[in-house]
């Protein structure tokens, strides 16, 4: 048996792993994310059982472990860690659990503010916590709900910590537009949100409850900053130094985002280290005028205390949303590592990072932000590590072009992480974002963070309006920039949603083939050229329907054909963004042969026959138009069953499966629902 083992171990599978002496530690947020990656790729919530089976799985694979020769173990690890991944990923899920909206509401809406923003329409958009709704008990009612402000409004200034009160209709939040699409009912799952909707009364003003201080101070600083810089830059000074984005005119916030420059509106990664860098190098400098103190004291370990603290502060002056945490954490730990006089950037450094943040909050796996942090971070170590180990670059390069040249290379290199992210994400691709980029960033980090630090120390004496003062042309310039490169023809591309398997693969090829230190790397390179083929090869569904029958969109030979131009706009734009379609709504619709006040139309083609019918008048006609092999979709409730060969989808039926997608194979037609695709989960509601 000892020899037996002692084969093993010196077999291939073992000296591969002993190559990778201490880099092990980088796969622990790897092999954690694909436990907490399978749980959210679950098609049902694993019952009782299951759990009980995978703790006991955990408990012999641990045992194992402790078997295996040395060289092995790490393998058993991997499996606890894929294990854990899971576990941790079902703990949270059911740590946050909260009451979700069960039906449709109209009435009376009571509730604290706890956060202003605006929606993707420009509303003014509130969430509330300590809601009261009429008719609900305590226990039904959810722990926080949003509502979009519309109609005549202005009778009170929202701020954080006012109880006010309205009339409104609110909904449970809405399943994904299409089968596989975004879930924003998980999303608002973790958020503990049960409930969103709008209204067209008045808020009015109750009392103010407190209990949200450096809510209320931000409100305070972003009014301030907006009072001292009118206009355009002012909304933007006010989202990149308190979090508050609902200042920012929806024109500007529409040319940031044809340019790739929106990102600089979200307080993430690039600003936490702006500031943090520059107080850091500013304590620094100032230190290093005092030689006697400078001679003695540990100046470095003091400047990285000085950038914690202020990092901190901004963290809790922002609002402290989970893009700012997670910037947070990835400044603590170089900070910490140089307090332990370790190498701060490195990718042990972005592992420990990822580390604590998947432990904190495990759904930050599947969102956006989280993934384009991390990939941009572990591109741009993984690169400068290479240049720096090659030692010549430098050299190749005139002192006096350095930063410009560093500036450049951290723009493409971050640039080319993010853009197969970002284009799954939002399905556009930005053309000209580089170029964008390239003109704006380096006034971030030369300017107006700089500024906005000097500001807050000068704020207390009430001479912050001389930072103001120099902040405001530069931030003029950003939006230039943002208008300019949005209007150049062609600046944005449409891109087709990828398959879901489609990011994963290509995410965990590409850190194969960072982090494996052996040939064996290169494995990474044709795995990632098959998640890119794969997702040029995507299929688009050739008919989608409504949850609510509210639209039906069928893909016609110039793109998908819409049946209403605005009736069901979240599904239907949900639909064209997933196309790779830059049309909008209206545009859609006026594709097909009918007008947008038809309350019937018939759409034909690649072998799918369909009738929308909107309306009750519509339903009179309703038996003349089953044929066989038809497909009828309604957006009202037949008060009589149809009579005729075809297929019926009423409100009712969709509420039961969800939309429906229908496509198109070799075998003929094929249909998948959401309901199909989410299963049972917690937040489905099944």
């Amino acid at each position: 048996m000892d020899g037996a083992a002692a084969r093993i171990g010196e077999g291939p599978v073992a000296m591969a792993l002993a190559a990778q002496y201490g880099r092990l530690f980088l796969f622990v947020p790897v092999c954690l994310g694909i436990g907490i990656g399978l749980y959210f790729m679950s098609p049902q919530e694993p019952a009782r059982a299951e759990w009980v089976w995978l703790g006991g799985a955990m408990v012999f694979v641990g045992a194992l472990g402790a078997l295996l020769p040395a060289m092995l173990r790490p393998l058993a690890y991997a499996g606890l860690l894929v294990g854990a991944g899971a576990a941790l990923a079902g703990i949270r899920t059911y740590a946050v659990a909260a009451p979700v909206l069960e039906y449709r509401y109209y009435g009376p809406i009571a509730g604290r503010v706890v956060e202003i923003d605006r929606s993707s329409t420009g509303a003014l958009r509130l969430t509330l916590d300590r809601p009261v709704l009429s008719g609900m008990a305590p226990a039904r009612t959810p722990a926080r709900v949003r509502v979009s402000l519309h109609g005549q409004q202005g009778y009170i200034t929202p701020r954080p910590g006012l109880r006010v009160m309205t009339t409104g209709h609110l909904s449970p939040p809405p399943a994904p537009s299409e089968p596989g699409g975004f879930d924003f009912r998980r999303h608002a799952w973790f958020e503990g949100l049960g409930a969103v909707g709008y209204t067209r009364a008045p808020v009015l003003g109750l009392r103010d409850e407190g209990g949200l201080p450096l809510g209320a101070l931000r409100t305070e600083l972003s009014n301030a900053i907006q009072d001292r810089m009118p206009g355009a830059a002012g909304g933007f000074a006010a989202a990149i130094l308190t979090g508050d984005r609902s200042g920012v005119d929806m024109a500007y916030l529409e040319d940031l985002r044809r340019s790739n420059l929106a990102h600089l509106l979200a307080i993430s990664g690039l600003h936490m280290g702006l500031l943090t860098g520059f107080v850091f190098a500013a304590l620094r400098v100032l230190m290093a005028l005092w030689p006697a103190f400078a001679l003695r004291a540990p100046t470095r370990k003091l400047a990285a205390l000085g950038a914690l603290a202020a990092g901190a502060l901004y963290l809790a002056l922002s609002g402290g949303n989970v893009a700012t945490q997670r910037a947070y954490i990835m400044v603590a730990v170089m900070f910490v590592a140089v307090l332990l006089d370790r190498r701060a950037i490195s990718l042990r450094s972005v592992a420990i990072a990822a580390l604590i943040v998947l432990l904190l909050r495990p759904e930050a796996l599947v969102q956006a932000g989280f993934q384009m942090s991390f990939a941009a971070t572990v591109a741009l170590v993984a690169i400068f590590r290479a240049l720096n180990d090659d030692g010549t670059w430098r050299g190749r390069v005139p002192r006096w072009a350095m930063p410009l040249v560093s500036i450049i290379l951290c723009s493409v290199v971050a640039g080319v992480a993010t853009a197969p992210i970002a284009a799954a994400s939002f399905n556009r691709l930005v053309e000209y974002g580089l170029l964008a980029n390239l003109l704006a960033v380096p006034l971030m980090g030369l300017v107006i963070m700089p500024a906005g630090v000097v500001a807050a120390l000068l704020a207390p004496f009430g001479l912050e309006g001389l930072a103001l003062a120099v902040m405001g042309p530069a931030i003029d310039w950003i939006l230039l920039v943002a208008r300019f490169v949005a209007a150049i023809d062609g600046s944005v591309t449409g891109v087709v949603q990828p398959p879901a398997w489609v990011l994963p693969v290509m995410a965990l090829a590409c850190l194969w083939l960072i982090l494996w230190a052996a040939p064996a790397r290169w494995l990474g390179v044709p795995v990632a050229a098959l998640a890119v083929l794969g997702w040029a090869l995507a299929d688009r569904p050739v008919l989608l329907v409504a949850g609510d029958g509210a639209v039906v969109g069928l893909m016609g030979p110039q793109g998908r054909i819409l049946s209403r131009a605005r009736s069901g706009a979240y599904a239907a734009e949900s639909w064209l963004q997933a196309d790779g379609d830059l049309a909008s709504q209206e545009q859609a619709q006026r594709r097909g042969p009918h007008g947008p006040s038809d309350a019937i139309v018939l759409l034909k083609g690649r072998g799918v026959d369909v009738v929308h019918l909107s309306g009750k008048r519509a339903l009179e006609v309703v038996d003349a138009l089953c044929l066989r092999g038809r497909i009828l979709v309604t957006n009202i409730e037949p008060e009589r069953d149809t009579v005729g060969q075809c297929r019926v989808l009423t409100p009712s039926d969709l509420r039961d499966s969800g939309a429906l997608a229908l496509y198109q194979t070799t075998n003929g037609i094929t249909q998948r629902s959401v309901r199909d695709t989410e299963g049972a989960r917690p937040w489905t509601g099944r």
